[in-house]
């Protein structure tokens, strides 16, 4: 298995796929690429149509996926809101790649996706976020193909004054303006995942006491005002200022109740406030909630999530990755961390020299204990090797 990634700035699509393509076949020194992942600013969408043709002069009969997107990574190197094309290609020996595409209706999906229920794969998805019911196709996934990775971002594209106000996905030679396209991988492969949603928690873990929905209406038995009125009084001012823009809500996904053994990082999956009541005290929260679910406020900023990004990164103890893939949130970058390439760099200080590609996403897919979510300001990293490197 052999991976490369590269990010090309030229003005015209074909001199971009160009330059690009040339980085790629010298990194893969001979090896046939069977996947080209394409991620495309809309700076470029008068060319779309040739994207297919210019990418499979160089790489012919690999398998081209990818979509529009409001920032590009590759070569670990990000750029944002400016023209830019990034190409990953990998040589896959011992590995199916099954292509698909999606549409709206879930009744199409099992037949549309060509492999078997609960097989050992993993899978890579691109959305549409205008036009699919990404939540949905998420947890028929998970329930198809429990034991697989789910990974990817929501296409980004219409960013810019001169694009188009929406997406296109790539799927082989086709050009598609809704849907999704994705990639299930089969074989000599192992993807292991990596997800930095970037918060960090105040105060202690309370009990959904009584909800309706995603509304909770008391929080260890007092309403949910009173109980964030009292934290933000014990916060110091940085925090206090924070809670004004940058509060969310964590959702533990762990059974039980708070005790010896309270919830840890990567057991909360991290959720927007919508609204407060503060007539009745209730709060309105970016996601269903339940009787006895434990939660804990939590906050972010650029300091937080490149500590949370750190911390996760260094955890990871599986063997070294022959190539990566990140889906960042078009909300971090320079826009969180007042720097380009932060997420990037850290990677490639933690990790290792890795090729990694990717994009700037509309929404970031990957799992948060056991189960497959869709995320926002978040960095949600794929890592691809060898399944036979375990034995």
């Amino acid at each position: 298995m052999r991976w490369a990634s590269a990010i090309a700035t030229d003005e015209h699509l074909a001199d971009a796929v160009a330059a690009a393509a040339d980085e790629l076949l010298a990194a893969l020194d001979g090896e046939r690429a069977d996947l080209v992942l394409a991620f495309v600013t809309d700076h470029h969408a008068a060319r779309f149509a040739e994207l297919a043709t210019e990418i499979a002069r160089s790489f012919p009969g690999a398998l081209l996926v990818g979509c529009t997107a409001g920032g590009t990574i590759g070569g670990g190197v990000e750029i944002e809101h400016e023209p830019a094309l990034s190409l990953t290609a990998a040589a896959l020996p011992g590995v199916r790649v099954t292509p698909f595409h999606l549409d709206a209706d879930p009744d199409t999906w099992a037949a549309a996706i060509d492999v078997a229920p609960a097989t050992e794969a993993a899978f890579l998805v691109l959305p549409c976020p205008l036009s699919f019911p990404v939540e949905e196709l998420l947890e028929f996934l998970d329930d198809r193909w429990p034991s697989a990775a789910k990974v990817g971002g929501l296409a980004s594209g219409g960013m810019t004054a001169s694009g188009p106000a929406g997406n296109t996905l790539f799927l082989g030679d086709q050009r598609l303006d809704g849907g999704a396209v994705g990639i299930a991988l089969e074989g000599d492969v192992r993807v292991d995942t990596v997800v930095a949603q970037g918060c960090r928690p105040i105060g202690e873990p309370m009990i959904v006491t009584r909800a309706h929905g995603n509304v909770a209406l008391a929080l260890d038995g007092q309403p949910p005002v009173v109980a964030l009125d009292r934290l933000c009084r014990t916060l110091p001012d940085d925090d206090r200022a924070l809670c004004r823009h940058s509060l969310f809500l964590g959702l533990s996904l762990r059974r039980g109740v708070v005790g010896p053994d309270p919830p840890r990082q990567g057991d909360f999956l991290i959720r927007n406030l919508v609204g407060l009541d503060p007539d009745s005290g209730a709060m309105a929260v970016g996601a269903p909630l339940e009787v006895g679910q434990v939660v804990q406020f939590h906050l972010r900023d650029g300091g937080t999530s490149a500590a949370d990004l750190a911390e996760l990164l260094e955890g990871h103890d599986g063997a070294p990755p022959a190539g990566a893939l990140l889906f960042s949130c078009v909300g971090r970058g320079r826009l969180m961390y007042g720097t380009a390439n932060h997420d990037s760099r850290m990677f490639r200080r933690l990790i290792g020299d890795v090729p990694l590609g990717g994009f700037f996403c509309n929404g970031e897919i990957g799992p948060v204990h056991r189960r497959t979510y869709l995320h926002g300001y978040t960095s949600s990293f794929a890592l691809f090797r060898k399944r036979s490197t375990d034995a």
